[in-house]
Order: C-alpha cells, then sequence, then structure tokens
C-alpha cells in the first residue's frame, strides 16, 4: 500500500468518527475537555485496535467476521440512536438523555464506529501486510487520523450546537441510525 493509499483508508474509517462526534458536541453544547479527551482517544483507539484484531483473525477466522461485521455495527448503532430519538421525543428535560460524556456511552460509540475496520485489517492481510512492522505504519496513521477528526468533530458540534434551537438529541439518534443503515447497504447492495 502506499502511503497516500493509506491516508485516504485513515480518512475513510474516521469520516464516522467525525460525524458521530459533531453529533456528541451537538448535544453537549459546551466545552468539557475530559469529553473531548475521551471521545477523541476512544474512537482512535478502537480504529486502531479494530485492524489489528481483524489482521490477527485472518489466519483463523478468514471470511467469518467479514460476513456478519456490519450487522454488529447496525445494530449498536440502530439501539444507541433509537434510545436517542426516544429519549429526545419524550420531551422530558429531567429524565437523563443520551449522555456523551459517559464512558460506557463513548466506549460502545468507539466500538460503533470501528466495526468496519475489523474489515480493513482482514484486507491488509490480504494484501500481503504480513509483519507487525508493515502493519505499525497503517495502524499509527489510521489512529492519528481518528483521533484528530473526532477532536475535530467535537469541536465543531459545539460550535453548531450553540446556535441551534433544534432539538439536538433526536438528531443525533437519527444520524446514528444513518450511520447504521449506511453501513448495512454498503455491506449489503454495495
Amino acid at each position: 500500500m502506499s502511503q497516500l493509499e493509506i491516508w485516504l483508508l485513515a480518512l475513510a474509517l474516521a469520516m464516522d468518527c467525525f460525524t458521530v462526534a459533531i453529533t456528541s458536541g451537538i448535544i453537549q453544547r459546551r466545552w468539557h475537555g475530559r469529553t473531548a479527551l475521551s471521545i477523541s482517544l476512544s474512537f482512535g483507539l478502537f480504529q486502531g485496535l479494530m485492524p489489528v484484531l481483524g489482521w490477527m483473525c485472518t489466519r483463523y477466522l478468514h471470511g467469518v467476521i467479514e460476513s456478519f461485521d456490519h450487522w454488529i455495527a447496525f445494530g449498536l448503532l440502530l439501539f444507541l440512536g433509537g434510545r436517542m430519538l426516544f429519549e429526545g421525543l419524550k420531551g422530558e428535560e429531567s429524565d437523563h438523555h443520551f449522555d456523551p460524556s459517559d464512558l460506557k456511552t463513548v466506549l460502545l460509540l468507539g466500538v460503533a464506529v470501528s466495526i468496519d475496520a475489523l474489515a480493513v485489517g482482514i484486507s491488509f492481510a490480504c494484501v500481503g501486510l504480513t509483519s507487525w512492522q508493515q502493519l505499525t505504519y497503517p495502524i499509527l496513521i489510521i489512529t492519528l487520523v481518528s483521533c484528530v477528526l473526532a477532536l475535530l468533530g467535537y469541536v465543531l458540534g459545539l460550535f453548531f450546537g450553540r446556535g441551534l434551537k433544534l432539538p439536538a438529541e433526536p438528531i443525533g439518534g437519527l444520524i446514528l441510525i444513518a450511520i447504521g443503515c449506511r453501513i448495512l447497504y454498503e455491506h449489503l447492495v454495495v
């Protein structure tokens, strides 16, 4: 793989991180350094970890993970998005709604947006990346780009969220559901 291909791959993988981070920023509407850091690191680390897992499992489970990874991502995003949508439409401000500062939520989102990266790890093995030395550079770039774009998305979400008087939680839920549907569509149709 060329360096350009690795950077483009990293950007493509980070787009879901970017979108979900924007949603988190819109929901929070105020800067929370801990949340920004946890979103950025969680999304980046899971995006870097999943290709490694896919690459390692290729020898043992070739084709199995790829056959259902999209269903896992779809299910997680549908669950989180549906919960956000339902909670946001209830309209009861006293209830605890979707909380992007909750570490469990951030970790679950990190897994959900990085499931596709398992398939990337499988493809790394298929294109001849056979050693840890060959795998290190692409993984570092994927992790770095995902961290940076997640942080940028969170900041952009904060910026736009302050001016919006829209119900951010239901909109965020719809965005997560749309990302899940896109992942499912790409794997089943395209």
